[in-house]
């Protein structure tokens, strides 16, 4: 099951400004019914690029791809994975990119999503095993012209979409498993996401981009791997230390600081909409005085992921 946890301290500073980057022009698409800042699946990446540039970032997903991400500034966010032959199979943005030729867009409500897409899937077949979906889920899936479309909801904004995932039928059923194999590559990338993620919401809510912090991120890499290792979940350690305590013996001198914990989401995207869907969570996410955030995750014998976002200022 998902878990979430969170911790807080705070204290005040200014916050920066930034330079606004015009939204795109957004057309319905003709292939499909979905497609994200005038992508849809199938397309090649030289033609993605012509206009959109290059990506920021490349980072290893679960599904043994890469989600290259694409922004200026962390504004007009869109994650594009591509297979071998270098055409889209995965998309996702938590930014207004959305068009549909349902008319369901960032916004949307959650009843409107349900009746225009029918009723969603309540499980996914991975290998021999069904995985069922919880009943009180911040998101809906349906299978929609050969691809799995993840709808997620903000449940602090009665139920409007706040995201999209597409991923290409082909690619989903090529994960056989729940939860991907471990590995270094899969952690930092799932860090890297969960960081940007982080940036892209903030920019959606007016608020200074977060830099990342290599010495932070240790810290949260260890108390992920403690968890992972020990099987407990918590902001205090075996040890009986908080996670300013942790800081401190790290070496990290802060005037305001948070946690955010999250355990059993299977990629970084749930972890972060699980996350902002949790009023405590966040509030840290969206805390206008925090500067920099590092994130550590480790994974125990079943492969399940631990999440630990640090975020604090100086």
């Amino acid at each position: 099951m998902d878990q979430l946890d969170q911790r807080l301290q705070t204290s005040e500073t200014d916050v920066n400004s930034k330079t606004e980057v015009q939204k795109p022009e957004l057309i319905t698409p003709t292939k499909q019914a979905f497609s994200i800042y005038n992508v849809e699946l199938g397309e090649t990446r030289s033609e993605i690029e012509k206009r959109i540039g290059s990506p920021i970032r490349s980072t290893p997903n679960e599904y043994g791809l890469m989600w290259n991400a694409y922004h200026d500034n962390y504004q007009n966010f869109i994650m594009i994975s591509y297979n071998v032959n270098d055409e889209v199979v995965g998309l996702y943005t938590p930014h207004d990119l959305i068009s549909s030729t349902h008319g369901i867009e960032r916004g949307s409500v959650k009843a409107s999503v349900i009746e225009k897409l029918g009723v969603p899937l309540n499980k996914i077949r991975k290998g021999m095993t069904y995985y069922q979906f919880e009943k009180d889920r911040d998101y809906d899936v349906f299978l929609v012209d050969n691809s799995y479309v993840t709808v997620f909801y903000d449940q602090h904004q009665q139920d409007t979409v706040t995201s999209i995932q597409i991923v290409s039928e082909e690619v989903e059923k090529s994960k056989k498993e729940f939860y991907t194999a471990s590995s270094d590559t899969l952690k930092e990338g799932f860090e890297y996401q969960l960081f940007d993620l982080t940036n892209a919401t903030r920019v959606n809510h007016e608020l200074p981009i977060l830099s990342w912090d290599d010495h932070v991120k240790e810290t949260a890499r260890k108390h992920s791997l403690d968890m992972a290792q020990n099987n407990y979940f918590s902001h205090t350690n075996l040890e009986g230390q908080s996670p300013f305590d942790r800081m401190l013996e790290d070496d990290i001198l802060f005037t305001v600081a948070g946690e955010n914990l999250a355990y059993g989401q299977f990629s970084s995207i749930f972890a972060h909409e699980g996350l902002m869907n949790s009023l405590g969570h966040r509030e840290n996410i969206l805390q206008p005085d925090f500067r920099n955030l590092g994130v550590g995750v480790a994974f125990n014998t079943k492969s399940q992921p631990y999440y630990t976002q640090k975020f604090y200022s100086n």
